[in-house]
């Protein structure tokens, strides 16, 4: 067999079954989760056995994917481009747009979110970095989307502090149609407890850009602050119960409860340390580095009310039961997963991210995979 492409399959393989023997040996009782031996990744479109599909491969770093409800998904990639996968399932040859970015570190074309009326009025909005003579920050844009092409953009929210590392990135629609965002500690831990700045917070705002008057700070964006670097929120579709993804400095990665205006403590107090109130309700010690989440709306997969989580370090997706505790490992195989979204089909829809810097891609990474049996 070619010693090149024994490299390609079995050292990914490896690297895996190190990782999950030190998950397990090293995780508490209430985070171990045995991870799976991953079969050798399929070179197929569609793997019936595993109820996988791979939607689209050979991506550069895909961060985010968000889907109108005719079931068109729209994805962005860190280097800043925008691409379309049509209500058919099929990837558009063309990307929607480039956008010019700083693609430094961690930083790049992150989050994208879709207005709750998008099948309407065609607005999205995206989170990208930049530099300018001042330094390195993080911005919200509005772009309007027409026939495929993003035909007009708008600034809507600037200033964002930024860096290597720690950007946040991710953009959410909560159920009251406010625009959250959340965003890193740019690497200065202060800054997080600093409530007069952006850095480690989750910020509420306008689909225009503007503060809403009911803030927990009257004239502020920032909802909750003391954050490292949020990567995932999600809301309970039927309690509107918030919960987001948060990376540890060295393991304390948490899964939070969000209220308005609390405290959750970076860089004085992680995980169970410190106040109750503000506890996660999961520790993952050590790291998993959860990043994308979403809360199980149908039943299609079974999954009906569970908490889905993508985890990059950990390189496996976990549904979490809220209800019982449970907790188990559902995909892996494939690498670092950035982000997992559920499709208005029910079905869900992953984002690998072997080609960030830190994964082992295979020669057709990354990809977007859906999930369409349990």
């Amino acid at each position: 067999m070619d010693k090149k492409y024994l490299r390609k399959i079995i050292l990914p393989i490896i690297a895996v079954i190190v990782l999950s023997i030190v998950t397990i040996l090293r995780s508490p009782t209430d985070t171990t989760i045995p991870l799976p031996l991953p079969n050798p990744i399929s070179s197929t479109k569609v793997n019936d056995t595993k109820g996988i599909a791979i939607m689209a491969d050979k991506l550069q770093t895909p961060w985010s994917i968000a889907f109108s409800e005719n079931g068109t998904g729209f994805f962005t990639e860190r280097s800043g481009i925008i691409k379309e996968i049509n209500a058919n399932g099929k990837m558009l040859k063309d990307p929607l747009a480039y956008i010019r970015v700083d693609q430094i570190g961690e930083g790049g074309l992150l989050g994208i979110a879709l207005h709750p009326n998008f099948t309407s009025n065609h607005k999205m909005y995206i989170y990208h970095t930049y530099s300018n003579y001042s330094g390195t920050f993080n911005k919200v844009l509005m772009l309007l989307e027409k026939q495929d092409k993003i035909i007009d953009s708008e600034t809507i929210f600037d200033g964002i502090p930024g860096g290597t590392f720690h950007n946040g990135g991710r953009l959410k629609f909560g159920p009251d149609s406010k625009l959250y965002v959340s965003t890193g500690d740019a690497s200065k831990p202060e800054l997080a407890q600093d409530k007069n700045s952006l850095a480690g917070k989750i910020l509420r705002i306008n689909d225009d850009g503007s503060i809403p008057q009911d803030n927990p700070f009257p004239g502020s964006p920032v909802y909750a602050y003391g954050f490292r670097n949020v990567q995932g929120m999600t809301w309970n579709p039927e309690t509107k119960v918030m919960y987001a993804t948060e990376h540890g400095s060295t393991g304390n990665d948490e899964i939070d409860i969000v209220r308005p205006g609390w405290n959750y403590g970076w860089p004085n107090e992680e995980c169970s340390e410190g106040k109750a109130d503000t506890a996660p309700i999961i520790c993952f010690n050590p790291s998993v580095a959860p990043s994308g989440i979403t809360f199980v709306k149908s039943n299609k997969l079974g999954y009906k009310d569970d908490l889905i989580v993508a985890t990059l370090k950990g390189s496996h997706l976990r549904s979490i039961n809220l209800k019982t505790g449970e907790q188990n490992n559902i995909l892996v195989g494939y690498g670092r997963l950035r982000d997992v979204v559920e499709g208005p089909n029910g079905f869900l829809y992953v984002l690998t991210s072997n080609t960030d810097g830190r994964g082992i891609p295979q020669e057709t990474d990354d990809k977007i995979l859906r999930i369409f049996k349990p």
